[in-house]
Order: C-alpha cells, then sequence, then structure tokens
C-alpha cells in the first residue's frame, strides 16, 4: 500500500496580480488588496481562484507497506517551483492512492497552474490508459475514481450542501482539528516571515486529512477495528518519536479529545 495525503497552503500570486491589473510599483501587500477586491466585487467573497494563487507549503503524510512518514517538501527556503516539482516527482516514484481534503476542488487545481507555469512534467499523474491500461478506469483525474479520494467530495456525496470543513470533521471523530491556525491567516503569517509557523500548520491538517481518511477506510470496510487501532497507534508513535513542538501539541490535543 502507497497512500500519499496531501495538503497545500498558499498565498495571492502577486507577480500575476500585478502584471494582470497593470498595478506597476505598488506594494506586495497593496496588490493583493487590489487582487482581493476585485475578486469580492466579481463573486461576492474575496477567496482568490486557483489560477492566482502560489504555493508556499506542500505538506504530506505517506504510508507504505512498511511504514509511516510526515514532512513538508523542501527545504524552508525552498521556492515554489521545487515544491511542485516534489510533490508530482512522489507521484512519478510511488504511484500512490491520492488523499485530500477539497484537493479535487482546490488543491489539485492550484497545483496543475502552477506545474504549468514552471515547465514540470507529471506523466504518471496525467496518465488515463495510453501507456498504462490500469489508468484507464482508476486515474488521478477522473472524479469517481479511487486514486484520488477526495474526502469532503466523497463524504457529502458530492452535494455542496453537504460539504463540512476539515475543522469540524476531525472535531466531529474526536481528532483535534485546526489548532489556532486557519488558511485565512497564512496570507498575513507569510508576510510576517513565518513560514515555518505555516509549513507546522499544513502538517496539522494532513494529519487531520489522514486519520479522518482511516475511519473512513474502516467504514467502508477496508481495514477491520483491529486494523483500525493498530494504524492510529501507528500515527501516534510516528508522531511522538518526531518530538516536534507543534506535534506535540497535537498530540496533546488528540490525546484531550
Amino acid at each position: 500500500m502507497n497512500c500519499f495525503a496531501f495538503d497545500i497552503e498558499t498565498v495571492p500570486d502577486i507577480e500575476f496580480g500585478r502584471h494582470y491589473w497593470d498595478l506597476g510599483d505598488l506594494s506586495d501587500a497593496d496588490v493583493a488588496t487590489a487582487m482581493f477586491f476585485q475578486q469580492q466585487q466579481k463573486s461576492g467573497s474575496d477567496f482568490l481562484p486557483p489560477h492566482q494563487q502560489r504555493i508556499v507549503a506542500i505538506s504530506v503524510a505517506l504510508r507504505t507497506s512498511d511504514s509511516f512518514r510526515v514532512w513538508s517538501l523542501g527545504d524552508v527556503d525552498a521556492d515554489e517551483a521545487d515544491l511542485v516539482r516534489r510533490f508530482f516527482a512522489g507521484i512519478e516514484r510511488y504511484s500512490p492512492d491520492l488523499v485530500s481534503w477539497n484537493g479535487a476542488g482546490f488543491d489539485l487545481p492550484v497545483l496543475h497552474y502552477r506545474a504549468l507555469k514552471h515547465n514540470i512534467q507529471a506523466s504518471r499523474y496525467w496518465e488515463t490508459g495510453d501507456a498504462d491500461r490500469e489508468f484507464r478506469y482508476n486515474n488521478y483525474l477522473s472524479r469517481f475514481h479511487w486514486r484520488h479520494v477526495d474526502l469532503m467530495d466523497v463524504l457529502s456525496g458530492y452535494q455542496l450542501r453537504a460539504r463540512a470543513s476539515l475543522d469540524q470533521a476531525a472535531s466531529l471523530l474526536g481528532f483535534p482539528g485546526k489548532l489556532g491556525m486557519s488558511g485565512d491567516k497564512v496570507w498575513d503569517c507569510y508576510r510576517s516571515g513565518g513560514i515555518q509557523q505555516i509549513r507546522n500548520y499544513c502538517e496539522t491538517d494532513v494529519i487531520n486529512t489522514w486519520l479522518i481518511y482511516l475511519r473512513f477506510e474502516h467504514m467502508r470496510g477496508n481495514i477491520d477495528a483491529i486494523g483500525l487501532q493498530r494504524e492510529l497507534e501507528l500515527v501516534r508513535s510516528t508522531l511522538t518519536a518526531m518530538d516536534l513542538p507543534h506535534l506535540n501539541e497535537f498530540l496533546a490535543a488528540w490525546s484531550a479529545s
């Protein structure tokens, strides 16, 4: 089993905004404000569409047949191209099942645009059966296939009104959920030089996603009750051994739930 849960964190693509709206010498903060305003006028929300986002962190939880790992891709000062290249290289290497929360609606479209921008090849990810017939009826791109499980989509029955946030779904199941950080704080945190804090937050999001996935796998009969407890304990023991402040905080919140 190779299973790859992932999450990304993004900020406004200032380069795009400055060029597209001809904003000249405005500061980065003012360009972002203009982008948010344009989107608010257009849609009623200032949440930017995927093609206007720039990736600053990608965190993953990788479960293979003999190990479980959680980490953020690249060094803390890695550029976006390196992060995106590493993400698709992992798919090329492992051909894993992907797991996300709202990955189909947000994370993957952002990754598509950024890979296109940086001229990054991702042939395994885009495979739909031409070179590997196994991908014809089960690939990363088709909504109802299992190589990518978007838990938000699947658990809501693909119904917009039934969607839950990651934070609330995790809390529903007794997992920690968000710990004082959220996606709407990432831009301000990034401007303040808090990239490590953003990476830490992204890692806890991906752990929440993985824990929900384990419960989902039990619900649909792919692991039994003993197997579920074994997988949960593997997560606990892995995080304990890593002994990092943000993971210790996560463990403490989990134990208190």
